[in-house]
């Protein structure tokens, strides 16, 4: 996920966390996708949200459960340009100070790098709320990359790219497991299906 060997966060700070991925588009295409922030933050594995509202053309006010940490917060969000063909959200309040999501060229079409931003308080109170800590930054890295793909593979679909953002991405990450469940049981009842019709066929044709 991060191959990219650096020595030291993305942006400047003083304490940060970050992971790095590619999508399969060009850094134009993925920073039109990433102006979707709801998006970017549902699609987040660990992440419950309890309420998403829009406060103004790039604030939100949102109710949220992290469940790699355990923590819920009603936070505030300002959503702003930069870096780059990226953006930063900055956060109203608790640990982390912003998420910053950094775009550059690559060989087939981006690196998309988040960046997790703790440089608010000082290392003192840092070290005292460290239980805070946002722990999904992986996953979500690598929940990013999945959506992207599947944005890319099957676009090609009729309605595909509205079921993605307008179905899945709302769901809760436990709805969204138990329907991929419901997806590979009905793709492995549909090719038992085949197998039983072709063993039929055979049959019939002795």
């Amino acid at each position: 996920m991060n191959p990219e060997a650096r020595a030291g966060p993305p942006v400047p700070s003083g304490d940060a966390a970050w992971v790095s991925l590619p999508a399969p588009f060009p850094p134009d295409v993925l920073a039109r996708l990433c102006r979707d922030v709801e998006a970017l933050f549902r699609v987040n594995p660990y992440y419950v949200f309890g309420s998403w509202r829009r406060n103004g053309p790039d604030a939100y006010a949102i109710e949220i459960e992290n469940q790699s940490n355990g923590t819920r917060q009603a936070l505030e969000l300002r959503v702003i340009a930069g870096p780059g063909p990226g953006l930063t959200v900055h956060y109203s309040r608790g640990l982390k100070q912003r998420t910053v999501f950094t775009i550059e060229p690559a060989p087939q079409g981006s690196r998309l790098t988040i960046t997790d931003d703790y440089d608010r308080l000082s290392e003192v109170e840092r070290a005292q709320r460290v239980a805070e800590v946002d722990k999904s930054l992986s996953a979500w890295g690598e929940a990013l990359r999945t959506y992207f793909l599947r944005l890319q593979r099957w676009s090609w679909l009729p309605g595909w790219r509205w079921y993605l953002r307008r179905v899945w991405v709302p769901m809760k990450p436990s709805a969204r497991r138990i329907v991929w469940w419901i997806y590979l049981i009905t793709v492995a009842e549909f090719f038992f299906f085949l197998f039983v019709l072709l063993i039929y066929v055979i049959e019939q044709n002795k």
